[in-house]
Order: C-alpha cells, then sequence, then structure tokens
C-alpha cells in the first residue's frame, strides 16, 4: 500500500488515490490536518504528536517542540527534558503518527510512500527528509515537490490544452513559486525559486514584535526571556493573525503572573508592519519568470497553496504582482497531500489515471570550485563554476572542462557544491573528490568534470582524465549518511519511543487545550474552567467510555465558547 504525504511546517496530512479519486485520510480526531508538533509528557515519558502536543506548546514549552522541518538538513538539535532529536528525528516521529492513521483507516499496512518537499530544498534538505521516512518505517518512493503536487491537485494532468501556470506556495515556514506547463499530456516545470526561510511563522513573528514593544514595559525585565511567556504571546498572534484573515481587527491577549496584556491590531497596521515580508514574496516570483522566460501576462493561472495565502494581506499582494485575481479551486491547506495521493497512484500505476510524464527542474546550481585567473593568466582566487544551471530540466548530465593549476601536480582535489554565490563559503559543500593526475607543466592535463543529476536528487560526479583513460567516480551523500547497522541502531531506538496510544488522543487534545485555557485566564473564568476540568478528570478515572465520549463534547463545546473553535 503506498500513501501521499505532505510533512509541512505547520501541519501534515496524508492521502491515498482510492476508488478513481484522491482521498485524505482522517486522524484519531477525525481532522484531516495533523500539527507538525511533538511533545513528551512530563509523567509519563510518552511521545505525543499532533494537536494534543500544539496545545501543551504554552504550558510545557521544554517538552515541546514545532516548526523543526525549517531544521531539516541541519545538525541543530532539540531537546525536549532530557532527550535530544534531530529534526528528521522528529519529522520520523510526526511520520509514524500518520502512517499509523494510515493504517487504522485503510485496515491493512502501510509500507511506501511520496512525501512532498518544497521545490528549493536543497541537497541535504532533501536527504534528510528521506531519512526521516525510512526511520519511521515507510519506504520513500518519491520526493515530490510541493508546487508540483499543487499542480496536481488542480488537475492540471487532465488538461488537454497547452496552459501555463504559477504556482505560489507559501506555507507555516517555506516560500516556493513554480512555473509549470503542460502540453500534450506533459507536465513541464519551466523553474523553480523561493525562501526557505519565509512562511506564516514569520508574519507572526512580526506580531510578537509589535506586542512586545507595545506591552512589553508591563513586563519585568526578569521575565521577557521566559519560554512560557514567549510561547504564549506566539499562540496570541497565531490567533490574531487568523482573526484578521476574515476580521477588520483583532486583539491579542495574554495573562501573565495575575495581568492581562493586551493589544489590539487592525488590516491596516498589520500590512504596514509586515511590508519587509511582502517585499521578500515579489522577488521569487520575478525571478521565476525571468528563469522561465515568461512574462506574467502568458500565465493562464496562478494557484495559490499554503494555509499563509489565506491572509488578505498576502493576496492582496499577489493581486498587486500580477494585475489580477489568482485561482482559489483548491484548499491551500489540502491541495500538496491530495496531489501526493494522485502521485501515489501514478506510481502504483491504477487504471483511472491517464498516463502522464512529469519533468521537474534541478532548484539550485551544481558546481565545483575552481581557480579564477586574470587576462594576464594568473590565479587570483577560486570560485564557484557552475556545471548544472539552476532550473535545468531533470533527469541532466553535463560536462564542463578543467585542467591543473601548478607543474608537477599529483593530486588535484574537486570540492562539489550547490548554490547561486559566486563566493564557495556562500554555497552548499556537498562532498569532495580526490583524482589522482600525471605529473606535467601547468594546464597540460585536462580533466572532464561530468555532473548528472536525476528526478530524485542524486547526483553522480565523474572525472575523465583523458591522457590517461582513468575514471574516478563520486555518488554525492549527505554526510549525515550512516551504515546500516547504524541507521537500525538509530530506528530500533527511535521505535522503542513509547507512543500515546492513538485512541487516547481525544482526550489528551482536549485536555491539554483545558489546562493551556487555565493558564490563559484569570479569576472567575479560572476557576470555571478548574471545575470542567475537575470534573473531566473524575469521568476519565471511572474509566466508562460512553460518559467519557459526553464529557469531553460537554467541555470541548465550554472551551469553544470561551475562546472560539479549536483552529488547524
Amino acid at each position: 500500500m503506498i500513501i501521499g504525504i505532505d510533512l509541512g511546517t505547520t501541519n501534515c496530512a496524508v492521502g491515498i488515490w482510492r476508488d478513481g479519486k484522491a482521498e485524505l485520510i482522517p486522524n484519531s480526531l477525525g481532522h484531516v490536518l495533523t500539527p507538525s508538533a511533538v511533545s513528551l509528557d512530563d509523567k509519563t515519558g510518552d511521545v505525543i504528536v499532533g494537536l494534543a502536543a500544539r496545545e501543551r506548546q504554552s504550558t510545557h514549552p521544554d517538552l515541546t517542540t514545532t516548526a523543526f522541518k525549517r531544521y531539516m538538513g541541519s545538525t541543530r538539535v532539540t531537546k525536549l527534558g532530557q532527550k535530544s532529536f534531530t529534526a528528521e528525528e522528529l519529522s520520523s516521529l510526526v511520520l509514524a503518527r500518520l502512517k499509523a492513521d494510515a493504517e487504522a483507516h485503510l485496515g491493512e499496512p502501510v509500507t511506501e510512500a511520496v512525501i512532498t518537499v518544497p521545490a528549493y530544498f536543497n541537497d541535504k534538505q532533501r536527504k534528510a527528509t528521506r531519512r526521516a521516512g525510512e526511520l519511521a518505517g515507510l519506504k520513500v518512493e518519491r520526493l515530490l515537490n510541493e508546487p508540483t503536487a499543487a499542480a496536481l491537485a488542480y488537475g492540471i494532468h487532465e488538461l488537454g490544452n497547452e496552459s501555463r501556470f504559477l504556482v505560489f506556495d507559501l506555507g507555516g515556514g517555506t516560500f516556493d513559486v513554480s512555473v509549470l506547463e503542460i502540453f500534450e499530456g506533459v507536465i513541464e516545470v519551466r523553474a523553480s525559486t523561493g525562501d526557505n526561510r519565509l512562511g506564516g511563522e514569520d508574519f507572526n513573528e512580526v506580531l510578537i514584535e509589535e506586542f512586545k514593544r507595545v506591552v512589553g514595559k508591563a513586563v519585568p525585565d526578569k521575565d521577557r526571556g521566559d519560554s512560557t511567556l514567549r510561547e504564549r504571546i506566539r499562540a496570541a498572534a497565531e490567533r490574531a493573525r487568523r482573526a484578521l484573515t476574515e476580521n477588520a481587527s483583532a486583539t491579542m491577549s495574554v495573562v501573565w503572573k495575575d495581568q492581562t496584556l493586551s493589544h489590539k491590531i487592525d488590516t491596516e497596521d498589520f500590512e504596514t508592519l509586515c511590508q519587509g515580508l511582502l517585499t521578500r514574496l515579489r522577488d521569487p516570483v520575478l525571478r521565476s519568470l525571468r528563469d522561465a522566460g515568461l512574462r506574467a501576462d502568458q500565465l493562464n493561472e496562478i494557484i495559490l497553496v499554503g494555509g499563509s495565502t489565506r491572509m488578505p494581506v498576502v493576496r492582496k499582494a499577489i493581486t498587486r504582482m500580477f494585475g489580477r485575481f489568482p485561482a482559489n479551486a483548491v484548499n491551500p491547506d489540502e491541495a500538496v497531500a491530495i496531489g501526493a495521493a494522485v502521485q501515489a497512484g501514478l506510481k502504483a500505476r491504477d487504471v483511472a489515471l491517464k498516463e502522464v510524464v512529469m519533468t521537474d527542474v534541478c532548484p539550485y546550481s551544481l558546481g565545483i570550485g575552481a581557480a579564477e585567473y586574470t587576462p594576464d593568466n594568473r590565479i587570483i582566487g577560486v570560485t564557484f563554476s557552475p556545471i548544472i544551471e539552476r532550473n535545468t530540466i531533470i533527469p541532466a548530465s553535463r560536462v564542463q572542462y578543467y585542467s591543473n593549476t601548478k607543474a608537477n601536480q599529483r593530486l588535484v582535489e574537486i570540492p562539489v557544491y550547490q548554490g547561486e554565490s559566486r563566493n564557495l563559503a556562500d554555497n552548499i559543500l556537498l562532498g569532495q573528490l580526490k583524482v589522482p593526475i600525471p605529473a606535467g607543466p601547468a594546464n597540460s592535463v585536462q580533466l572532464e568534470v561530468r555532473f548528472t543529476y536525476d528526478i530524485n536528487g542524486l547526483l553522480e560526479v565523474d572525472v575523465h582524465i583523458p591522457q590517461t583513460g582513468q575514471r574516478h567516480e563520486l555518488v554525492v551523500a549527505d554526510e549525515a549518511v550512516m551504515a546500516d547497522a547504524e541507521f537500525e541502531a538509530r530506528r530500533a531506538a527511535l521505535a522503542k519511543l513509547k507512543q500515546h496510544p492513538r485512541e487516547a488522543d481525544a482526550n489528551k487534545a482536549v485536555m491539554a487545550r483545558a489546562e493551556r485555557c487555565y493558564e490563559d485566564s484569570l479569576g472567575e473564568d479560572r476557576a470555571f474552567i478548574n471545575g470542567h476540568i475537575g470534573h473531566f478528570q473524575a469521568v476519565l478515572d471511572a474509566q466508562d467510555p460512553r460518559a467519557i465520549e459526553h464529557a469531553r463534547t460537554e467541555l470541548t463545546q465550554i472551551l469553544d465558547r470561551f475562546e472560539g473553535e479549536t483552529w488547524l
């Protein structure tokens, strides 16, 4: 059984192609979106994933983490209590829960998956995502770029006429822009670009900083760095940002040590505060059109993907950029997962899907560090020499020619980089190849360097010395790749972490939410919520399933009246 997974910064979703259509799979709470949040239970040490974990972020900040997708492919370690996790390990815990949800819904084991990644993810980030899937017990059949998945969800694979689309994908933590063209059953990605450090979290940060500027003086100096206060402000910012999607104003309100801190913000103020971020949205759009060789008026549609595109300030900015309204035929929160399910169906060769050929592009330039010469043949330094340019259609194979720089040189070191900067240090080092060469005068030994890059992001470097006929090869792999035994030990260690049982998710989530609301309240409100928490806990202790369900529904309705419905 193969499934499609949208592994998002803020929320994840899982889908399957079944009975001739893409279908999203609900989790244990009945939601198709699962927050990308991981927490450890302070009493049992159980791993909590999803909504229950997210609700604990402001009450248990040292045991909870979110937005870890931003650190995929890095060595950053997140501490939850006494345990430490990399971003790929945290992602694997989320993927394992999605896998369990799919198996519970489908009634059979799930072994394979198509997992989506931002189009602008680099080589290390893609490999880390693949490892996260493998750590979760999944065979990762394909890493699918999120804008391409969104295009499949939109149904462009079923269109007969030649069409051009721009997919504008602004999620919780990343921003992608891709230009796609369809003709005669072929979906071709013409260009992809983006910003891996731009998303809804950054718009939240604008509200957080403004809140601190306006009401921060009311907080004692010793409390300003408190992680609990930080998370309460962050949650208030998220709620305010979402409220501004449908309302002209919103109030950020935080309770801290028997005082209520409030700040009202309207849509005009928010747009002013976000000008820097809105400007950052423009450059990748212009670059993608330039790389695709198209004008904005040559696009048939602009497709919006990612929950952050719901913000009116973003939609207004997009409308200004293109001089027309974008399409809204697909749910921006669900489009990528639906597209991943379509791709899973294509992988499974479902007869209900007509054959479609998809091409993609290399999102970054790939090359080596090479000597740079002056007109009079003096070496002035080592700079980046691209071999495969960004937005080259893949699979691709390209060759460049170099030579030795010193007389009697016996060894050439060839560093392999990914990036766009002329300065090597600003690019990502992927690996290094050491090539023995015959001794001779400077520039007498030619090196033929060929790069081959495939659809799954695997780069092969082949260096041929025509003078001797020797070949030296390097398959670029992330330095974090480990031996099979070490990988299995790591997977076993993660599997030993006791996962909070799925059947208790609803109770855990509503209790975490109630405890958060208690901490966010004062006076009579706090006493009111405390009474209902006590009642619910007593019902849980009695272990009567029907009474628990009734009490949970009642408590949920009370919390909805108190703070509004739960958002995803």
